[in-house]
């Protein structure tokens, strides 16, 4: 795909799925962009349109957006193909399991990266809905895909991963985000039962913790937080900077490399984790 050498030359031919994969410069970009890079044929899906008052178009990945990464990866040389999935809908999530198998031959490598974090609100203001959506979203979303990916994985017999995107909110608490660190300390959970549920099948199954990046997401959430501690944008960041041992924010790139290494033969006997991202600010 570029000039440089493969760091996993293993991975070259294997099929990823990476759900959630629409949004400009978020984590799904970056990990499909990695993936195809070292070979992968790789399917991206999102949504592609809005799905109700939680989940409108301007928070989502678009069909054009979609179509556009699409592009870019292919023009790089990547084989990559997109497929319109609400995580929230068994039949879609299954469908795209089904696409990855019947357009690229195979399903080796299934991403749950789809997520919601932009719904946040003090507990007591916290609309039942809205807690619906992200509990919905990012803990069923990846119950469904860990099942639909496992049943395709099992039926080909030759194992597989299954990585899960979740948080430094999988680690700790954070105010005005108790439906979203809900959701991703569940995610936690559900990835130590599949790993031992799956492990017998060569399936690994494991969670990349990463702490605060600043995707289309991140940048709200500077915006939100910014305002409810009331220190304004410069000083939130700063301060933000100066609990993180290595100095900085992650980047979307430092969580494909996770990504990689975890789909990689290197990883083959790593399996139930929750990896921390964070440059040292979550050590759980």
């Amino acid at each position: 795909m570029t000039e440089l050498a493969s760091k996993y030359p293993e991975l070259s031919g294997k099929v990823a799925v990476i759900t959630g994969a629409g949004r400009r410069q978020g984590l799904g970009e970056m990990m499909a962009r990695r993936l195809a890079f070292e070979g992968v044929k790789v399917v991206l899906t999102d949504i592609g349109a809005a799905a109700g008052d939680n989940l409108p178009a301007n928070a989502i990945g678009t069909s054009e957006e979609l179509e556009q990464i699409a592009a870019e990866i292919r023009d790089a040389g990547g084989d990559v193909a997109t497929f319109a999935c609400n995580v929230l809908e068994p039949s879609e999530v299954e469908a795209a399991a089904e696409f990855a198998r019947r357009h690229f031959g195979a399903l080796d490598i299934w991403i749950n990266n789809a997520g919601v974090g932009y719904l946040m609100q003090p507990i007591v203001e916290m609309d039942d809905d809205k807690w619906d959506t992200v509990l919905g979203v990012n803990l069923r979303g990846a119950f469904l895909g860990i099942k639909y990916a496992a049943r395709a994985m099992i039926a080909q017999g030759r194992g597989g991963r299954i990585i899960n995107i979740g948080s430094q909110a999988s680690k700790s608490g954070f105010p005005h985000a108790s439906a979203y660190t809900a959701s991703k300390h569940g995610l936690v959970g559900l990835t130590r039962s599949a790993a031992m549920e799956l492990g017998p099948e060569k399936i690994t199954v494991n969670t990349i913790c990463p702490n605060h990046i600043t995707t289309g997401l991140g940048a709200w959430q500077n915006a939100h937080f910014s305002e409810v501690t009331g220190k304004g944008h410069d000083k939130y960041m700063e301060d933000m900077r100066a609990r993180i041992p290595l100095g900085r924010p992650g980047l979307q790139e430092d969580v494909a490399k996770a990504c990689a290494f975890l789909c990689s033969d290197e990883a083959s006997y790593i399996t139930g984790e929750s990896m921390n991202v964070s440059g040292g600010e979550e050590y759980h």
